[in-house]
């Protein structure tokens, strides 16, 4: 059991908080899988390779009814931002999966999911049972992810922030985690 209790800063306050630590580690690292296997599930998918054609979003951002409707209907009139999206789509996703299950580079693969689950969560924008959907909660499990450094236990970012190359650029710990 740990001796400190721990703390946070909420609105200018110290607030004690209690958390059952035994299993906290466990649950950060069942999560960062989960979120990990849900990414790279869905890149590998859109692979050409094995969905027998390429991944095409034009159709998805022509007809998408939502506030950045705007932003996708650009990148659909532009053919090398369509090309761009095409490619970085599937290739992002497996990325940021494959990071978070090695638990390598994990704040970084959280970021990118989380900027790609914004995108999806404000394109999809089917909020007639509210706001609160799948699109959200992705979003928030990839805040949780970069926030708890999920990297740090069983994870591949544990031994790079070890070495001496990364204690030697401490910035580094920022992509790590």
């Amino acid at each position: 059991m740990s001796t400190t209790q721990p703390t946070v800063d909420w609105l200018g306050e110290r607030h004690e908080f209690e958390y059952a630590d035994s299993v906290a580690g466990y649950v950060t690292v069942l999560v960062r899988l989960i979120v990990g296997y849900w990414f790279l599930h869905a890149g590998w998918g859109k692979f050409a390779f094995v969905a027998g054609e390429p991944f095409d979003a034009s159709g998805y951002l022509a007809n998408a009814e939502s506030p950045i409707a705007w932003l996708f209907q650009l990148v659909v009139e532009t053919p090398w931002l369509l090309e761009f999206t095409n490619a970085t789509i599937p290739l992002g996703e497996f990325l940021i999966g494959l990071g978070l299950v090695l638990g390598a580079l994990v704040r970084l693969a959280a970021f990118f999911g989380g900027v790609l689950m914004v995108l999806f969560y404000l394109g999809n924008a089917d909020w007639t049972n509210g706001y609160v959907n799948g699109d959200l909660l992705g979003l928030l499990m990839f805040v949780i992810l970069g926030v708890f450094a999920a990297g740090r236990i069983l994870g591949v970012d544990a031994y790079l922030e070890a070495t001496e190359f990364v204690r030697k650029r401490p910035w580094l710990r920022y992509l790590l985690g």
